[in-house]
């Protein structure tokens, strides 16, 4: 059966019935135009307004307390014996496992569990799961990122009296520490509430320092020992050298005596490469290098005056405030100085004069960085006024390679472990730099401004991926560098060893040159004291060289009034001549 709906209505509900038809157009309304109006009308200013379709966005930071974490140790000891044997007496142990052997329930326990565990060191032998299977094919060189670092933490000196960071150093196994040196060296700055602490941190925790050392006097270097890994040695500000062994607390095991140390601050200090791995040796600004053996510091072992006359006089020895020892150059080793210059220096040498070798003269200030790149020992970079430069062992004149003037003062820098042409320099702005000169030798590669206050103190990680750098105000801010700068490059090595010796090459032509432009120049010279040597009198007194400047200055000026004179009648000519001709022109041109 179909259903249907019906709906009725009026039809006089519907409305009116629509009639179309067709008629022409027909004028309904005529509005001519009035002129009067157009008077009054006014133009609307344009305005344009940007409309955005979105819902407003309010951005909020929020600084949440900081979490405070400790570490802890749990000793593991040799467990599943009964409580009435001693696992340390052997007889003991010895008798329980024979106990154990006879009993019936053993062996069945073992013959049921040797099936089980020959499936499964069968199945560990089936697959070798450490087995590379790419070794022989090259890597595929990944899109170059830009370089890039970015902070990881910062280690701040936790006493009220800030105290800049003058030394770092990375603990020898991991670089999972960092030990820090903390010192004012401002004159007449230290007040007396200032901390003579340093401190020994964990990477992983800037809150509290895992160690306080605790000197005598304020510590401006620090160093790991790098063979073994409990053990540092401290420079500090009276010239003492101070000896730590973690194992036995903050106090120093071995502190030198006043009378036999250094006179002023150690700036630097070293571990030496020998046999029994205790033997240092330290440079301050007093002028002189002094080897020590830590387990006896009542006195150095040896000493040098880093005179450069040779003659060991104090007075005249140039202060050392940079140290550099290469391993592989065990008899070697090289000092810089407060006066910019850089002292090569043979340990081995007979007498104490032939242990200065050579001098290298090249900045205007203290040479606060000194280091041999660690691939190409032959070559050393240094730090001083507002230059970083790279030498070479053969040229003494002059540096092959420097950056140039920067804004700021350097205060430190060091190389790459891992990328023979990458090297770090920090600056007073507060500014880390890091340079690539093999991709660029103008710029740095990498700036990045660490903080506001000046840096100090710089020290690479031996993986080359982390930089710590020590700033004015008690920071040590711990920087992670990108891959790209710390990845050794395909043909690395080859193209800086072809750099160095094509800038060695150039420096000593140019060497060359101005040594045969200095010998004509004493040639030329000595020409001209034989032409002046038939006069008796000798050279002139001090009173004829002034008269003889004085007349030479007035003739000059002289000159010059009457150049400017003759200059001003020939311009007061020329405008006579014009003024003639306008006053020609015009009489001709009137009736």
């Amino acid at each position: 059966m179909e259903i249907v709906h019906v709906y009725t209505k009026l039809r006089g509900e519907f409305g009116r019935q629509c009639l179309l038809s067709d008629r022409p157009v027909e004028l309904l309304v005529d509005v001519p135009p009035d002129p009067s109006l157009a008077l009054q009308f006014l133009q609307k200013t344009l305005r344009d307004q940007a409309v955005q379709a979105c819902r407003d966005m309010s951005e909020h930071q929020v600084n949440t307390e900081r979490f405070e974490s400790e570490s802890c140790g749990i000793n593991h000891v040799e467990g599943g014996w009964p409580k009435d044997v001693n696992p340390e007496e052997m007889e003991q142990t010895i008798r329980f496992r024979k106990k154990v052997e006879k009993d019936e329930g053993y062996i069945n326990s073992i013959l049921q569990l040797g099936s089980v565990m020959e499936h499964c060191i069968r199945q560990n032998n089936a697959v070798d799961i450490y087995q590379e299977y790419f070794e022989d094919e090259e890597e595929v060189e990944e899109n170059q990122e830009p370089p890039s670092a970015k902070t990881i933490n910062v280690f701040r000196d936790p006493n009220e009296v800030k105290r800049t960071v003058t030394g770092l150093s990375w603990h020898p196994d991991g670089g999972r520490k960092l030990a820090a040196a903390y010192s004012c060296l401002e004159f007449q700055k230290t007040s007396k509430d200032m901390s003579l602490d340093s401190y020994i941190w964990d990477i992983e925790n800037p809150n509290r320092p895992e160690m306080t050392l605790k000197p005598a006097s304020p510590l401006v270097c620090l160093e790991y020992n790098p063979k073994d890994s409990h053990t540092l040695v401290g420079g500090s500000y009276n010239g003492q050298i101070a000896y730590w062994d973690t194992r036995r607390g903050s106090q120093p095991v071995e502190v030198s005596s006043v009378e036999q140390s250094h006179r002023d601050p150690v700036y630097k200090i070293i571990w030496l490469q020998s046999k029994t791995g205790t033997d240092v040796f330290s440079a301050s600004t007093d002028g002189q290098v002094l080897w020590w053996d830590v387990r006896k510091l009542s006195e150095p072992t040896e000493r040098l005056v880093l005179d450069p006359s040779r003659e060991g006089n104090l007075d005249r020895a140039l202060g050392a405030i940079s140290l550099e020892f290469e391993s592989t150059m065990p008899t070697k080793f090289m000092v810089g100085t407060e006066q910019g210059v850089v002292v090569s220096c043979n340990r081995k040498a007979k007498t104490p004069a032939e242990k200065i070798v050579c001098t290298y003269d090249g900045h205007h200030g203290p040479v606060y960085a000194l280091q041999r790149n660690p691939f190409f020992p032959k070559n050393f970079l240094t730090v001083g006024d507002w230059t970083a430069r790279i030498w070479s062992e053969d040229i003494k004149e002059s540096s092959i390679m420097w950056t140039k003037y920067q804004m700021s003062y350097l205060m430190d820098a060091c190389w790459s472990p891992v990328r023979p042409s990458v090297f770090f320099t920090v600056k007073m702005d507060g500014v880390l730099d890091v340079w690539d000169i093999l991709f660029k030798q103008n710029d740095p590669t990498l700036s990045l401004k660490v903080c506001d206050e000046a840096l100090y103190s710089l020290r690479v990680q031996d993986n080359g991926r982390l930089v710590a750098c020590g700033s004015q105000q008690g920071g040590a801010t711990l920087l992670e560098i990108c891959s790209g700068l710390s990845t050794l490059q395909k043909n690395e090595k080859s193209l800086l060893a072809a750099m160095f010796e094509r800038e060695t090459k150039r420096e000593k032509i140019l060497e060359a040159r101005q040594r045969e432009i200095r010998l004509k120049e004493r040639s030329r010279s000595e020409q001209s004291r034989e032409d002046d040597g038939g006069r008796e009198d000798g050279e002139d007194s001090p009173d004829q060289l002034i008269a003889r400047a004085e007349k030479d200055f007035f003739s000059v000026v002289e000159l010059e009034l009457r150049r400017r004179s003759e200059r001003e009648d020939h311009v007061n000519q020329e405008k006579d001549v014009c003024e003639e001709k306008e006053v020609e022109d015009e009489a001709e041109t009137s009736p």
